[in-house]
């Protein structure tokens, strides 16, 4: 297989996940970009060879970035050593976020380990609208703030919410706060 082939593979397999992700119909799927059922069907088969305009009108009418059609696929099982994971830290290094599985385009979720230190408080700006977080203490307790309203999580516990508003974690106990955090993007 040439290198022309493969890109078509992987831009007809990627879109037709895309497809089938978002429950849409190949008609759907043409009202949406402007591009015609026929040419979309070549397209997820491999058939056709698109133009790169073609390209930007599926990715502006689906709302996901061009490369995104383009990437390659993700192995079927995934191992993240915890070794190779680059912290990022904030609050003097009291609040430590480490991203386990970065943004996946087409499943439009990434996720996180987040530790926080004794006393540390965390104040999160918002996010787009349609943004949820998915987020369950391992460890300690966590408060978290959202809408002015207070949820306290302990070890074991779990808490989904919209996170197009600002929210606080907040550790108020003694020992570190060990949390993983889902954040999915939806549309507004």
């Amino acid at each position: 297989m040439n290198f022309l082939d493969e890109i078509k593979k992987q831009l007809g397999g990627n879109l037709k996940l895309l497809r089938k992700n978002r429950d849409l119909s190949l008609d759907r799927l043409a009202q949406l970009t402007g591009v015609s059922k026929a040419m979309l069907g070549q397209i997820e088969r491999g058939d056709a060879n698109p133009s790169v305009g073609t390209i930007w009108k599926i990715a502006n009418g689906l709302k996901i970035s061009f490369s995104s059609l383009l990437a390659s696929p993700v192995s079927d099982v995934t191992v993240i050593r915890a070794e190779t994971v680059e912290m990022l830290e904030e609050n003097n290094g009291k609040y430590r976020v480490y991203p386990i599985f970065t943004f996946d385009p087409v499943r439009q979720w990434e996720g996180y380990r987040i530790e926080l230190d004794p006393g540390c408080l965390y104040n999160s700006d918002s996010h787009s609208s349609g943004v949820e977080e998915y987020m369950t203490v391992i460890e300690g307790e966590l408060m978290i703030t959202v809408s002015g309203t207070d949820y306290t999580l302990k070890s074991g516990d779990s808490i989904r919410f919209k996170a197009d508003q600002p929210h606080d974690y907040h550790n108020k106990g003694e020992i570190r706060t060990v949390c993983q955090m889902v954040i999915h993007y939806t549309e507004g």
